[in-house]
């Protein structure tokens, strides 16, 4: 468990969010996602909730009165004290239904991190990230600066859902983390003092 910046109590554990933002038809995403809750759940300090696109009945069109999809995606990411968002590149960027989810979450997400784990050919879907920075700010969130991130990525996993580079992988998730729970917890008591946007 972590110990609060500003005292020596100990702090909750950090409500981490794990989006998955592909929903495709065969999608590489349960593969990567899988390992990386793997990595994330082994910490007592963070708390998970995996919140896959491919679950969620999102309207395809901007709801122009209440919906109770988008208001439970609002609910859980607005719950999150950080959100982990999983990435394949398409195209140089990411999917459009990711997209339109964080369209969707709007100020749900203001004030807190936001870290990624991005996989691809032979950029590893950094491409993808570096356009999601950009969105990401748009909703008053702030990315951290290292990512997780696979090249050729069909080729990096065993048929376990392993990374065949285990220890490399687990560093760079471990790395991650770490960035994602400093600034989660400063983010949290940031917003206790002072609500984001007062």
């Amino acid at each position: 468990m972590s110990v609060d910046a500003t005292s020596s109590t100990p702090a909750a554990p950090l409500r981490l969010a794990v989006l998955i933002g592909s929903n495709r038809e065969g999608r590489f995403a349960p593969t990567v996602a899988g390992w990386f809750v793997a990595q994330a759940s082994a910490r007592a300090d963070l708390e998970l909730d995996v919140v896959d696109l491919a679950d969620l009945a999102l309207p395809w069109a901007y709801p122009a009165g209440p919906n109770p999809e988008v208001a439970a995606l609002q609910g859980r990411l607005g719950e999150a004290d950080a959100l982990v968002i999983v990435t394949p590149e398409y195209n140089h960027s990411f999917p459009g239904p990711l997209k339109h989810a964080l369209d969707l979450a709007g100020r749900s997400l203001a004030g807190k991190p936001v870290g990624f784990v991005a996989y691809g050919g032979m950029s590893g879907g950094l491409r993808a990230v570096e356009a999601l920075r950009v969105v990401v700010a748009e909703l008053h969130a702030m990315s951290v600066r290292d990512t997780v991130s696979f090249h050729s990525a069909w080729d990096r996993f065993d048929d376990a859902g392993v990374p065949h580079d285990e220890a490399g992988a687990a560093g760079a998730a471990e790395v991650l983390l770490d960035q994602l729970q400093w600034w989660g917890q400063a983010l949290r008591a940031a917003r206790a003092a002072r609500p984001y946007g007062s």
